[in-house]
C-alpha cells in the first residue's frame, strides 16, 4: 500500500510505495488561499456561562503549533536559542544613576539582600523560563500573581501553561477573564476550568492597585498578559515564526526529512539491467527434468539468487561473469546472449538537502537570526555567508540588542510585583556572556544590559 503525503487543501504532492515514488508537478490553473488553519478567527466559545474568543478556527491554535515546533528541529532549535540568549545569565536589581557620554547607562547595582535574593530565587528563574517558553512560542504568556491572604502583598509569581488559557470576549473594549484549563480545545465542563481576573493592559498597577483599595483582592489571584502585539491581534498575538509557516517553509523543512527518509528505505537502487532470452531457460532448465512446474520455478529463482550475488556486493566488486551463446551459421547473429548493462541511478538526494537547507535558513531569518550562529550557513549560493567567528559573534550581539523589548516585556511581572511590595525606584536589568577574540586576553566579558 501506498503513503501518501497531502498538502494542506488535500491535494497529493508525494507517494511512496515500496518499490517507487511519485510526486505531483506543475502548477494549479489559480492561486489557491493562503491556509487560515493556525489564524485567528472569531469563533466563540461558551464556558460556565462566560463567552470565550476562540484560539485559532478549532480553538487548538497552540496544541498545533506546538506539534509542528517538535516536529522541525530548526523551529525547535531557533526558538530555543531566543529563549536563551533573551534570558542571558539573569537579572539584577539597580538604580540608573545617569548616563555616560555615548548614551550608556550608568547602573548602581542594589546590595538589598530582599530583593537580591528575590530576583535570583527560583521563582523568579522559573517564571522567567516558562513565560519567555510561551511567549516565542505562542506569542503570548500568562502569569499569574498570586497575593497573600490579606491582600496586602504579592508572595508568589507563576506562569500558566498558555497552552490551556484562553480570554473571554471583551465588554467596552476590556478583556475581563482568563479561563484556564487542561481540557483544551475542548469545551471543558463544569468543575474542570478556572476562572482568573485578568489585569488591564493599560496600566496593570493601577488596575491592581484600585483593587486593593476597593478590597477586591482578598482570597483571588490575578492574571498578567504578556502579548507581543506585532501581529495587531488584540485577544491571541501571532508568534513570530508565524510567517515562515504561512510561506510554507516550516512544511519544506517537515517535508525534507520525512521524503528523504522513505527515499533511503524504499529508493530503488537497481545497478544492473539484465536481458536474458526466453530460449535460455528451455535449455538451462528443461521442462523434462521437474517433476511440476514449482519445482522447476524454485531452481529458477535459485539459480537467479547466484547470478545477482555474483553482480552485487562489495565482496564482488570487479567480479566477472560469464556468459556463452551461438552465432547461427545462416545469419551470423549471435542466439540466446545474455545483455548486462549498468544502469545510472537518477536520484539525487543532493537538490532535496539543498531545498532542506533553504528552508531552514528562511525560517531563521523569520526568527531574525543569522544561520551562521547556530551552524546551519551554507557554503556557497544564494544562502551563502561567512561563517568566520567575527560575523557570530557581531551577529549574537544583533540578537542581544534586538531583544531589548522582549526583555522588557518580561520584566514588566515582576517591576509590577515588586511596585505593589512597596519597592520603589527599582530597575531590572540582564546580565550577558559576550563572546570576544583571543587577543583581547580572555574568552567572554560579562555585559549588563
Amino acid at each position: 500500500m501506498s503513503d501518501v503525503l497531502y498538502s494542506k487543501d488535500g491535494t497529493p504532492l508525494l507517494a511512496f510505495g515500496t518499490r517507487f515514488y511519485a510526486e505531483t508537478k506543475g502548477a494549479p490553473a489559480s492561486r489557491p488561499a493562503v491556509s487560515k488553519q493556525l489564524e485567528k478567527q472569531d469563533d466563540k466559545v461558551t464556558v460556565g456561562g462566560e463567552t470565550l474568543v476562540a484560539w485559532g478556527p478549532n480553538n487548538d491554535f497552540p496544541t498545533r503549533a506546538n506539534e509542528l515546533i517538535r516536529s522541525v528541529g530548526v523551529l525547535n532549535t531557533g526558538l530555543k536559542f531566543i529563549r536563551n540568549f533573551t534570558l542571558g545569565q539573569g537579572i539584577f536589581p539597580c538604580r540608573v544613576t545617569g548616563y555616560d557620554d555615548q548614551g550608556n547607562e550608568q547602573l548602581q547595582v542594589l546590595d538589598d539582600p530582599k530583593i537580591v535574593n528575590f530576583c535570583q530565587g527560583r521563582m523568579v528563574r522559573r517564571y522567567l523560563e516558562k513565560a519567555a517558553r510561551d511567549y516565542f512560542k505562542f506569542g503570548k504568556a500568562d502569569v499569574q500573581m498570586i497575593p497573600n491572604e490579606a491582600g496586602t502583598e504579592m508572595v508568589g509569581l507563576s506562569t500558566i501553561n498558555t497552552m490551556y488559557s484562553r480570554y473571554t470576549e471583551a465588554k467596552s473594549g476590556i478583556i475581563e477573564k482568563c479561563i484556564v484549563s487542561g481540557r483544551w480545545p475542548d469545551t471543558p465542563p463544569e468543575g474542570e476550568f478556572e476562572s482568573y481576573d485578568l489585569l488591564d493592559e493599560y496600566d496593570p498597577f493601577f488596575d491592581l492597585e484600585s483593587r486593593r483599595l476597593t478590597g477586591k483582592i482578598r482570597g483571588k489571584s490575578f492574571v498578567y498578559s504578556i502579548r507581543d502585539s506585532w501581529s495587531n491581534n488584540d485577544y491571541y498575538s501571532e508568534p513570530i515564526w508565524f510567517a515562515a509557516y504561512l510561506a510554507g517553509w516550516v512544511e519544506v523543512a517537515r517535508l525534507v526529512p520525512a521524503f528523504l527518509k522513505k527515499a533511503f528505505k524504499n529508493q530503488i537502487t537497481w545497478k544492473w539491467h539484465v536481458q536474458i532470452p526466453y530460449a535460455f531457460w528451455e535449455r538451462k532448465f528443461p521442462s523434462a527434468e521437474y517433476r511440476d512446474i514449482a519445482a522447476r520455478q524454485k531452481a529458477i529463482e535459485e539459480y537467479m539468487d547466484k547470478v545477482e550475488e555474483n553482480l552485487c556486493g562489495t565482496d564482488n566488486a570487479d567480479k566477472p561473469i560469464f556468459t556463452f551463446f551461438e552465432i547461427n551459421p545462416q545469419n551470423g547473429k549471435a542466439e540466446e546472449q545474455w545483455i548486462i548493462t549498468a544502469l545510472d541511478n537518477k536520484y539525487k538526494e543532493n537538490d532535496k538537502l539543498i531545498t532542506s537547507a533553504a528552508a531552514n535558513s528562511e525560517i531563521l531569518f523569520s526568527l531574525m537570526l543569522n544561520p551562521n550562529v547556530l551552524g546551519a550557513g551554507m557554503p556557497g549560493g544564494t544562502y551563502s555567508g561567512n561563517q568566520g567567528g567575527s560575523n557570530i559573534r557581531e551577529a549574537f550581539l544583533v540578537n542581544i540588542a534586538n531583544c531589548w523589548l522582549d526583555r522588557q516585556n518580561l520584566l514588566d511581572p515582576l517591576e509590577l510585583f515588586l511596585q505593589f511590595n512597596g519597592v520603589k525606584d527599582v530597575q531590572l536589568r540582564f546580565r550577558n556572556t559576550i563572546l570576544t577574540t583571543l587577543d583581547t586576553g580572555a574568552g567572554t566579558t560579562k555585559k549588563l544590559s
